[in-house]
This record gives C-alpha cells, structure tokens and sequence, in this order.
C-alpha cells in the first residue's frame, strides 16, 4: 500500500503535477514525432516509395550483418526548400531527424525528473514510477498514464480539502495567488 502524502507536501502537489501534465504532453508528442521520422527512415524505400520491413543484409566479403538504410531523413533549410525528404545519407542541411531524435532524448529526462517530482511528493509506490517511467519511451501512453495519474492525484486533492485550505494559506501568506 502506498504512503499518503505528508501534509507538509501538500502545496506542492499542484505545481509537481501541472509540471508532469505538461512534460507528459511534450515528451508524447516528441516521441510520436520520432515514431514516424523512424518510419520514414526504415520502413519506406526511397526508390519505390513503397512499405518495407526493416531487414538485416550480409555483406558478402565478410558475411557480416548490415543493417540496410532504404529510406528518408527529413532536412530543413537546405537546397530542397524549407523542409524536405530527402534519401538517408544524402542529408547536407540541418538534419531535422537526428533533431527529433535528441529533443526527445533530452525532453525523456526532463520527464523522467518530472515524474519523479510527483512521485515523490505523492509517496507512491516504486511500481508506478517505474509506470510514470515507460509514458516517455512507450507511444501513446504518456497521454494516457497523464490522464490516470491526473485523476489519482486531483481525487486525492478532492479527498482531503482541509489540506487545501493549507494551502490556500501558504498562498495568500507568500503573496501568491490562491
């Protein structure tokens, strides 16, 4: 069973969530973005502009695996206009693919920091933050565990409105809003 939160913790729920809401929505949609930029460079073949299954070839002097590239990366600013597709190693403008690519990278931390943060002031258990964890790296499930955790924490908020009278306290005394 999981802790309660302290109620010295309990003014800073609101901001610990509307922090993880926002990283939530903004890691999810990077991801979704980094999903079809993936798409784009393995599964479409930049001859025929067909669907194909992303394959292992031998190299036949070795025999070893080499893992095929056949379709497109996505430039912005180069000789093609503002945003292209151009072929996979045929890139010599801003490479907006591996930008997808390292946004999400760095926005993934961010939300991993943002999970914790209302992990931990919630007291949860290990078990959902390691949830909290996946939203960032599984499609789709950032927006869906954001619609969840939100509803666990504000029912919560709902359950105990002495504590929000605490806080409505804390507000007024610093000058904040209430």
């Amino acid at each position: 069973m999981a802790n309660a939160p302290r109620e010295k913790d309990i003014p800073r729920i609101p901001p610990a969530l509307r922090f993880y809401q926002v990283m939530a929505y903004i890691t999810g949609t990077f991801l979704l973005l980094l999903i079809a930029e993936m798409v784009l460079k393995y599964m479409i073949n930049r001859d025929t502009w067909t669907f194909v299954a992303p394959s292992m070839v031998f190299d036949p002097l070795s025999g070893q695996q080499i893992f095929a590239e056949p379709g497109f990366e996505i430039e912005a600013l180069g000789s093609h206009g503002v945003v292209a597709l151009v072929p996979s190693d045929s890139v010599t403008a801003w490479n907006l693919s591996l930008t997808i690519l390292v946004v999400h990278g760095w926005l993934y931390v961010v939300y991993l920091f943002a999970s914790y943060r209302l992990w931990n002031v919630m007291r949860w258990r290990f078990l959902d933050f390691l949830l909290l964890a996946l939203g960032g790296i599984v499609p789709v499930l950032s927006f869906v565990l954001e619609s969840i955790f939100t509803r666990r924490v504000r029912r919560f908020l709902a359950e105990h409105p002495a504590d929000t009278r605490t806080t409505s306290a804390v507000s007024a005394s610093t000058g904040g809003p209430a």
